[in-house]
């Protein structure tokens, strides 16, 4: 089971307050759990052991205020640590099971408190090993460190689990862990970038604009939400988590993981913003989460970042 420590901070952005996350290099011990780093965001990517574990440090983005963030606030989040288990120790394709998250300190301690993050306490999300299964779910909280959820895999192989959550008094934190599911895989799909970044979601057309597409440069992504069939712009998108939507951004590896909140929350449409920035050059994958007539929809782009 390969192990991922994903290292998180705070950082002020043009037009809203968002706060920033951190990557990690996966690595595969036998046992053991995952560990979270902090650095703050626009720092050069920072290398530090824990153990026998190489840790590095990058940028995730957050968005959102979240109250204190001040470094006496924060507790140490190297010292985060996360198991994500099944009742059997494995899940099974196509059934239903349910995945306990428990997360600790440096002391094996249970952290017990939680600040609300876009109405909830915990997201968690779940990719497969080509990125073209995407879920976005939220456990609920039973005490003792222990998160809760019954979820699905649609086929066999390795997915990644990212919990993403903030601690009382402390900062925007995100660990991360491969799982094996038995069964029989999917056949892997090629990650490509698209030319054209238009998409039919239902009813509904979505086009993607991004201001830039380098490295290390603040780009604000821009979703055009409109009819399908007339192109007219939907203007009455409801709130999703709080917010005109969420974007969750994956590299090709999964390693660099970002959610980003808009920079007006409460917009209605036809745009939706996001502003963020990719840590380093390469293929990812993001989807976009919105609401509209009590539905959830979500919709996936692939870019290239050069």
């Amino acid at each position: 089971m390969k192990k991922k420590i994903l290292l998180v901070a705070a950082a002020v952005v043009a037009f809203s307050v968002l706060a920033a996350c951190g990557k990690a290099e996966d690595k595969k011990p036998a046992n053991g759990n995952n560990h979270a780093g902090h650095a703050a965001s626009g720092q050069e990517n920072a290398e530090k052991h824990t153990g026998n574990e190489k840790e590095e440090a990058g940028d995730m983005e957050h968005g959102g205020s979240h109250g204190d963030h001040s470094a006496a606030a924060k507790p140490a989040l190297e010292d985060l640590n996360v198991s994500f288990t099944f009742p059997t120790g494995a899940a099974k394709a196509n059934e239903e099971t349910e995945l306990t998250i428990q997360i600790t300190d440096k002391d094996g301690k249970t952290v017990n408190k939680y600040d609300i993050n876009h109405e909830k306490l915990l997201h968690l999300i779940i990719v497969n090993h080509d990125l073209s299964f995407f879920n976005h779910i939220h456990p609920e909280f039973k005490g003792d460190g222990t998160f809760t959820v019954n979820t699905s895999f649609p086929a066999g192989g390795e997915y990644k689990v990212f919990a993403d959550f903030i601690p009382t008094g402390g900062a925007n934190s995100t660990l991360s862990e491969w799982v094996k599911v038995e069964g029989k895989e999917s056949k892997h799909a090629a990650i490509t970038p698209e030319g054209k970044l238009v998409k039919e979601v239902g009813v509904k057309e979505i086009e993607l604009a991004l201001s830039d597409t380098k490295p290390n440069e603040e780009v604000t992504l821009t979703f055009n939400i409109r009819d399908a069939k007339t192109k007219k712009g939907i203007d009455n998108l409801q709130p999703y988590l709080g917010a005109v939507g969420h974007v969750v951004i994956l590299s090709k590896d999964a390693n660099q993981y970002l959610h980003v909140h808009p920079i007006d929350e409460k917009a209605t449409g036809p745009d939706a913003k996001f502003a963020t920035s990719f840590p380093q050059s390469g293929t990812y994958k993001l989807w976009g989460q919105f609401q509209h007539n009590g539905e959830v929809f979500t919709v996936p782009f692939v870019v290239d970042v050069r």
